[in-house]
């Protein structure tokens, strides 16, 4: 048997990460390695098991502790089995295999393998056709500036797999159903048997004829091929929260994957791309603009108008505002994701120098400059100052 690679490794994360690190990391790798993302591609498919195998793992606490205690052999029935013995007696010295004082090592077995292993005794086997979860989907969703700050009506496109309406999820042909394996009795799984100095281990298998469903399909339903599932492609209405930022996940839930054996829907986990606007810039839940000013305007004062995410409004300017000034307006931002308060927005001035002057706009232009002195340039007052101190050894 293959060495199975680390389930951590699978994943691309460390021992002990949190819950949403291993959330986030199984997103990202399932959706690189996704069979739609990867038509045709058998070792994409490969991994796309390997990476539900390792986070269907760690994502249970209890079967994550006995993972990293015990390696695979913690929480795989099939692994380390050994090859199959016939006969109950024990084996080397020991006689007759183990009783009385070590009659509970099958126990102790079963705890450290899992319900896999026992010795002699019977193993409890999971139910092949239990129900089981639909997968998650993951998908992006591009949005504008605006419809990422005040939210939207969307639609989307998902490929999903649905229930077979022709065998009603049976997988068998309509008029016909699955047969019991004669191999494993219907439970999916077969028992083997191994010598050991301790005695005789018995070890669980998945059922190779039946791949552990248990059923063997003679007749398969020509739609989904016996799969009971069929891949559809699916358009959903979501709602997109005001507020969302880029690269953050809204979840659809119930809307994924179809279960199987009437199990439960998996989620739709949509991940938004917001497109940079023209006007706007954000910062948290705050908003960043830039408004140029004439020189008259900055040097008189003048009344505005700004744009916002709600609209114009009227700002006024003071007189003497300085290139580079930064006003705030008040609860003009965005709204918090979860509907109680909003941010600000900033806006910051910047003072256009005139170009293109006619003659006449030069001339007056130099009659203001020579009406103007340095108690009008406080800044240029200062700079001259210390410069004047600088060459007198001032300094």
């Amino acid at each position: 048997m293959p060495e199975k690679q680390d389930y951590y490794e699978v994943l691309g994360v460390q021992k002990g990460c949190s819950e949403d690190e291993l959330k986030k990391a199984y997103r990202k790798m399932a959706k690189k390695y996704h069979p739609d993302m990867n038509p045709g591609d058998k070792d994409a498919e490969a991994k796309f098991k390997a990476v539900n195998e390792a986070y269907e793992v760690l994502s249970d606490p209890q079967k994550r502790a006995r993972y990293d205690q015990f390696g695979h052999a913690g929480v795989d029935p099939n692994f380390g089995a050994g090859t199959a013995g016939a006969g109950t007696a024990g084996a080397g010295g020991f006689g007759g295999g183990f009783s009385g004082g070590f009659g509970d090592l099958g126990d102790i077995f079963g705890d450290l393998f899992g319900s896999g292993f026992g010795f002699g005794g019977s193993s409890r086997a999971r139910d092949p056709n239990g129900p089981i979860r639909g997968n998650d989907i993951t998908t992006e969703l591009p949005l504008s500036f605006m419809e990422a700050a005040k939210g939207c009506k969307k639609e989307i496109t998902i490929a999903r797999l649905e229930t077979c309406a022709a065998c009603g999820g049976s997988g068998a042909e309509k008029g016909t159903t699955a047969e019991t394996c004669p191999d494993c009795g219907g439970s999916g799984q077969v028992r083997v048997q191994q010598r050991t100095p301790f005695g005789v281990i018995q070890s669980v298998r998945t059922c190779s004829r039946c791949g552990g469903k248990g059923k063997i399909i003679r007749n398969k339903c020509p739609k989904c091929g016996g799969m009971g599932r069929v891949r559809v492609s699916k358009r959903l209405e979501v709602n997109v929260p005001a507020g969302i930022d880029n690269g953050q996940t809204f979840v659809l839930r119930g809307q994924g994957d179809h279960g199987v054996n009437g199990g439960p829907q998996g989620d739709v986990d949509v991940t938004v791309s917001v497109r940079p606007d023209p006007l706007f810039e954000r910062d948290g839940y705050d908003v960043r603009c830039d408004i140029p000013l004439t020189f008259a305007q900055a040097a008189l004062g003048d009344e505005i108008t700004v744009p916002t995410i709600d609209g114009k409004v009227k700002y006024k300017v003071p007189e003497g505002t300085q290139n580079g000034t930064v006003f705030r307006l008040r609860n003009k931002g965005i709204q918090y994701v979860n509907g109680r308060g909003r941010g600000d927005q900033y806006v910051r001035v910047y003072v256009e120098v005139p170009r293109n002057l006619t003659a006449k706009q030069r001339d007056a232009l130099r009659e203001f400059e020579e009406a103007t002195n340095d108690r009008n340039y406080e800044k240029r007052r200062s700079f001259f100052d210390k410069i004047k101190d600088a060459w007198e050894g001032k300094s």
